[in-house]
């Protein structure tokens, strides 16, 4: 597979989710939620993540923040040369494709850490504020800062447990919980991918 058709796929990849991100910032304002297509377990619910993927948050604060940008800058570095390493080594297809969709989704995330927070005004869900595109007062946080938008749920399933289960009976459950973006979506694709195609590395390596 020759790199520029990777770089294709890297930024159709990230074409498709800012693109997404971008329509829900400025559509909706936080934590508003749609369903889909009339479909319960199917909904659209804008929020904003801090922290990792799917929702996850690494410590609080401006200091957790930015270790977290600088965290997934060095590992999209690493990406691009270990891509391009695997390249040159002509690794089968499937499992370059597996690491640039991986790369995508961390380089789409790292994007929204670095710039959202000077692009876009604060979202405010009490007045129903859409976040406007470079307000003449400035964006919500500095460079780095920003915060990464989800909004894929997915509440399959959400009941009552019975109370004769141990411990968690009588509580609340709800499949599936976490909020993401597409992002994630690349990333987790990628890594079921590299689980896939791995032994097929490690025999031609062998």
């Amino acid at each position: 597979m020759k790199g520029r058709t990777v770089v294709i796929w890297v930024l159709l990849l990230l074409l498709i989710d800012q693109a997404i991100k971008v329509y829900i910032k400025t559509n909706f304002y936080y934590g508003e939620e749609i369903k889909v297509l009339v479909l319960d377990w199917f909904r659209l619910h804008f929020l904003e993540n801090s922290g990792m993927a799917w929702g996850l948050n690494f410590g609080n604060g401006d200091l957790a923040k930015l270790f977290l940008t600088l965290f997934r800058l060095g590992a999209v570095i690493w990406g691009f040369f270990y891509i391009k390493k695997i390249i040159h080594k002509k690794y089968s297809q499937g499992y370059i494709l597996s690491v640039a969709l991986i790369f995508a989704g961390a380089l789409d995330n790292l994007f929204d850490n670095f710039f959202y927070g000077l692009i876009f005004e604060r979202s405010d869900p009490v007045t129903e504020n859409l976040a406007d595109a470079f307000p003449t007062g400035g964006g919500y946080a500095g460079l780095m800062y920003g915060r990464v938008v989800d909004m894929w749920y997915f509440p399959i399933i959400d009941t009552k447990l019975l109370d004769w289960i141990p411990i968690w009976g009588g509580n609340d459950f709800e499949f599936f919980q976490p909020v993401f973006n597409t992002a994630d979506v690349w990333i987790t694709i990628g890594v079921m991918g590299l689980i896939i195609f791995q032994n097929r590395v490690r025999k031609k390596e062998q």
